[in-house]
């Protein structure tokens, strides 16, 4: 059952001429932004007693009376996965998620997910919205997320995933030679024919991709990534975009492509990579309480370090 509570408070007469908006966001800073924005738009906001939008401008003095709908709670067993923490405290967790874990549960995947083994790390996570995860890695890319522990740090890392003031960069080995880095500012929407994939399409989403060259090889790239945007495979469709997919990616990579020269090892592996090959390998964001600026490094998983090394031995 979805729970609500009425708040009421007077517009400070500071915040005349703000949107009523961004007026709410600094009266309740609980709340996102776009959690706000639904709330008026759904009709739960009053100003003066006259059902409030968005927009509106405002004059200072006004009486707002707001109906904050708590998210309705679907409950998730704890379950003992072992996780590798690489930062903890009262605020965040940074977890290095292996390739093959699930983040979130969903048809297909009811449990086993990394949401589950979050709450047998921290129980109190099950009063944080999606147990405290603010954005997600693909079941088979690996590297280093963030997860909320507090509704404070929650708030704070989805505005500055908004803002694009954090850092995320991947490593990504792809098919192909690519001669320089580049930005791909492409918008990404869901594909028109197959619904399980997405695709470049003029009335997509912004999308915001930085890369530069890494390492090269003879026929593969090892590309480092940043990401301005975080769209559901971002990475994945914006090199498939430029006939560069990722090695192993059984959605967007189509079969593997085999380099002249190869020796049976080499093939061996270039066949049984059968997942993207793509790492988090950094992630950096300001310190939900502290305000310091945090960063942290994660070393390649070693089915990934191994391909690398034999395409080094190619060279």
């Amino acid at each position: 059952m979805t729970r609500s509570r009425t708040l009421t408070t007077e517009i400070p007469h500071e915040l005349a001429g703000l949107r009523l908006d961004q007026a709410l966001a600094m009266l309740f800073p609980d709340f996102s932004r776009a959690r706000l924005q639904t709330w008026i738009k759904d009709g739960h906001a009053l100003l003066d007693g006259v059902q409030a939008i968005p927009r509106q401008r405002l004059l200072g003095g006004e009486r707002i009376e707001l109906r904050a709908e708590a998210e309705e709670v679907v409950e998730y067993a704890a379950e003992a996965i072992p996780l590798v923490v690489v930062h903890a405290d009262a605020s965040i967790f940074v977890i290095d998620k292996p390739a093959g874990l699930v983040v979130h549960p969903a048809t297909g995947h009811p449990d086993g997910t990394l949401q589950n083994a979050l709450l047998h790390l921290d129980p109190a996570l099950a009063a944080i919205p999606r147990c405290g995860i603010v954005h997600r890695l693909d079941k088979d890319t690996s590297g280093l997320l963030v997860v909320a522990r507090t509704l404070e740090a929650h708030k704070s890392l989805v505005d500055q995933l908004k803002d694009r003031s954090v850092s995320r960069e991947y490593l990504a080995l792809v098919q192909g030679t690519v001669t320089a880095g580049a930005t791909i500012d492409e918008p990404i929407g869901r594909h028109p024919s197959d619904r399980k994939r997405f695709a470049v399409r003029r009335d997509g989403k912004e999308s915001v991709t930085h890369y530069r060259v890494e390492e090269r090889f003879p026929h593969h790239t090892l590309l480092r990534v940043r990401l301005e945007t975080g769209r559901t495979h971002q990475i994945r469709v914006h090199m498939t975009h430029l006939h560069h997919p990722l090695v192993g990616d059984p959605v967007y990579g189509g079969r593997a492509r085999i380099p002249a020269g190869a020796d049976p090892a080499l093939i061996e592996a270039l066949r049984g990579f059968c997942r993207q090959a793509l790492h988090a390998a950094r992630l950096g964001l300001i310190h939900p309480e502290t305000g310091g600026e945090m960063a942290w490094e994660s070393p390649l998983p070693t089915d990934f370090e191994a391909l690398l090394r034999l395409l080094r031995g190619l060279a």
